[in-house]
């Protein structure tokens, strides 16, 4: 593995161009051949203008490294066969039941088996979020089935679990520590000088791969418990008719606490990972209580919010909800738990319209049956919810705000972003 070699094969290939894998070929591609392999034809048309609809990267950068050659994009199998590195980056969400449904990552597997070359040893690492063990004992015999090669001495296993966050300018893939796990020492060693080249948080060296898939999971798991903890006193204060974000102000103060937020948890990773380990932990034999419990919380939150402002609103009120992506500042629907609240506050009779500045009308209108809208209303509504303060709504003044109501109409401020709505006459600011 050298950087920078030269012919026609690439030192690595990455597969799968989403938000993980798109950032981490275009940050290799700095130090190593790189090509970036997806079966979606569409996608590859687009990174090659410079388009990424996930507005991870940017336009300047990736058609730099395109022309340059030290990227390249593939959708042919055939011309990734022979690199050093396969790094899969693929997908991994639960079904209906919520039970992790590894299909893209078999998928995967079999399409990097066809591109392994025993001449080149390689190393095919991980990244997509798995529980302890689908490396080894589900990727690795595919691996083996589909390419008849044998693991361990023609080609070799890593994990190394994502951190992306979408949206995310501080912690990208060049200043977080990667953790890196291979089969062997020397395959370890191998991944710790790949990633060293990627990132200025240095790399960390887990002692096994499940002990890496395992961190993972519980990275995501712990921060799905303690928001769910949050939203549980939320509810508790609503209660006692106090607001959980002024507690949360006084609690704040306090040097050990663990400032975490109510809301709607959605998204592929927080919402997604903690069913992942309670499958494994089932496996087991073990109940993983605690884990389910925030999940039944965190999941159960849009109906909530739904309930309470239901309570708040006249019979059959017409209703604007800004924001639909799962957080603010991108266009990700994945697991919207706002399409939860538009649709059962839809069920209790309310006429709702979804505004949203950077997601995709065409993906909405798929994923959840949501005709957006091209542009924020003229005529006003009885009520706005607030639920995903992008900065494009930031930036709106109060007025322009305001003028989205009615007389008295309510101003639901879910993330409690817009405390400066309170000053504004004529309006209700509602927060939870």
């Amino acid at each position: 593995m050298t950087a920078r070699s030269e012919g026609t094969v690439p030192d690595i290939v990455v597969v799968g161009l989403g938000y993980v894998g798109l950032p981490l070929a275009l940050r290799l591609s700095k130090a190593f051949p790189v090509l970036g392999f997806d079966i979606d034809a569409g996608r590859i048309a687009e990174l090659h203008e410079g388009y990424d609809r996930t507005h991870e990267v940017e336009r300047a950068s990736l058609l730099a490294a395109l022309e340059t050659g030290a990227l390249r994009l593939e959708q042919d199998v055939a011309a990734c066969r022979g690199a050093g590195a396969y790094i899969v980056t693929v997908p991994t969400p639960v079904d209906a039941g919520n039970r992790p449904d590894l299909t893209l990552v078999e998928r995967a597997c079999v399409s990097v088996a066809a591109m392994l070359d025993p001449a080149a040893q390689p190393v095919v690492v991980f990244e997509s979020t798995v529980y302890p063990g689908v490396t080894e004992d589900v990727c690795g015999p595919i691996l083996e089935r589909e390419s008849g090669l044998e693991r361990g001495r023609d080609f070799f296993l890593g994990y190394s679990p994502e951190r992306i966050n979408p949206g995310d300018r501080e912690h990208t893939v060049d200043r977080i520590t990667k953790v890196v796990a291979g089969e062997n020492p020397e395959v370890t060693a191998r991944l710790c000088a790949i990633y060293g080249e990627v990132t200025s948080g240095g790399v960390f060296a887990a002692s096994s791969i499940r002990v890496a898939e395992a961190a993972k999971v519980i990275e995501n798991a712990q921060r799905d418990i303690n928001i769910a903890f949050i939203n549980e006193v939320a509810q508790i204060t609503r209660k006692l008719g106090i607001s959980i974000w002024d507690v949360l102000d006084a609690a704040k103060t306090k040097w050990n606490f663990l400032p975490f937020q109510p809301g709607m948890v959605g998204g592929h990773c927080i919402g997604v990972d903690p069913y992942y380990l309670s499958h494994c932990a089932q496996g087991l034999g073990h109940d993983p209580q605690v884990i389910l419990a925030g999940r039944s919380i965190n999941d159960g939150m849009a109906a909530w919010l739904a309930g309470e402002l239901d309570r708040a609103l006249a019979p059959a009120s017409r209703v604007l909800v800004m924001g639909l992506a799962f957080k603010e500042n991108v266009p990700d629907l994945r697991n919207s738990k706002v399409a939860d609240l538009v649709a059962a506050l839809a069920a209790r009779g309310h006429r709702l319209a979804v505004h949203d500045p950077l997601v995709d009308r065409h993906e909405a209108h798929h994923e959840y049956g949501i005709d957006l809208l091209a542009d924020l209303p003229q005529e006003p509504s009885d009520a706005v919810i607030m639920a995903v303060p992008h900065a494009a709504y930031q930036a709106l003044p109060e007025a322009r705000l305001a003028a989205l109501l009615h007389e008295g109409g309510l101003f639901a401020d879910i993330k409690n972003a817009f405390p400066g709505m309170d000053a504004v006459p004529g309006i209700r600011r509602w927060r939870i």
